[in-house]
């Protein structure tokens, strides 16, 4: 049994611990108001953006000429998978299932016979994927230097992402994060980033043929738009500002994820923490008692012998 001395210092450290977890969850929920607003704001924006593509998209004459971001290289044996995670942990499983989602992904494409390169961003993810897929990671970009996110880390991302598919490095692009729910709650998905017209739904239909159910049906009016340049022009353009958009938006998703996970994590830790110390204290005070009670007897019987 451990004596007094120990006890009384477990008790002081567990309370020490205490301490900090409640203040990162204090912290954790300070900061997720913030990410939980700049993520739930650049949803409508990153979905405008996409209902433009697939109103672009419909409207061509002949997609399969359409630039190849959209419609692709016409293979599909490479699949780069840009995985994003947090660089710091005590966010409880939100890198964990984020990296449970890829390893489901790289199993998959690999059992269909693909060839998968990761893109990884945030430390936790490199750390975990590293292990059993080191020689498959062509880049790694750590955020943990910037001191808040922004479109040109997103934007830098992108250019890059593009320039690999250009130079033909790979043929499909899928972009895995969290999706932020609530603060329960934050689901691993997988998005296809290239082709766009594999991650939007886009067939290649006559023009207008779904001008009933187009997102911009309500605001034509019967109209109907010629564009200056043509819509492949102007879909060379969107495209890879479509891209960094969607990647941005994707690390303000985890942002939120994040923080959100990290508050439930130390909110647990905060009330283990309390449980553990009144266990303690309860072993304190039985094993005082218990001291108290043995040197009572040994006066005692000192006494009668006397």
């Amino acid at each position: 049994m451990a004596s007094l001395k120990e006890l009384k210092n477990r008790i002081g450290s567990v309370k020490n611990t205490q301490k900090i977890t409640k203040a990162m969850q204090m912290v954790a929920a300070a900061k997720l108001r913030k990410a939980q607003e700049a993520a739930e704001a650049s949803r409508p924006y990153s979905d405008r953006l996409n209902s433009i593509i697939i109103n672009l998209a419909n409207s061509m004459s002949d997609t399969a000429g359409g630039p190849e971001l959209l419609v692709g290289n016409g293979k599909s044996d490479t699949v780069l998978l840009v995985v994003a995670t947090a660089d710091r942990g005590l966010c409880g499983g939100f890198n964990t299932n984020i990296v449970r989602k890829a390893r489901e992904e790289i199993v998959a494409l690999e059992r269909a016979g693909k060839t998968v390169k990761l893109y990884l961003i945030g430390k936790k993810g490199y750390d975990q994927l590293n292990r059993l897929y080191g020689d498959q990671i062509v880049e790694y970009v750590s955020l943990k230097e910037e001191r808040s996110l922004h479109a040109g880390i997103a934007q830098g991302i992108g250019e890059k992402i593009t320039a690999m598919f250009e130079a033909g490095e790979y043929d499909v692009c899928k972009l895995i994060y969290s999706q932020f729910v609530n603060v329960m709650q934050q689901d691993a998905v997988s998005n296809t980033l290239i082709p766009a017209m594999a991650a939007l739904g886009v067939e290649d239909e006559t023009p207008g043929e779904h001008a009933a159910d187009d997102v911009f049906a309500p605001d034509l009016n019967g109209a109907i738009y010629t564009y200056e340049p043509d819509e492949a022009g102007i879909l060379r353009v969107l495209l890879p500002r479509n891209i960094n958009t969607q990647i941005f938006s994707a690390l303000l998703e985890n942002q939120a994820g994040e923080m959100g996970s990290k508050m439930t994590a130390m909110d647990n830790a905060t009330r283990n923490a309390g449980d553990m110390i009144d266990k303690l204290t309860m072993t304190f005070n039985r094993t005082r008692q218990a001291q108290i009670t043995s040197e009572l007897i040994e006066i005692i019987s000192g006494a009668e012998a006397l």
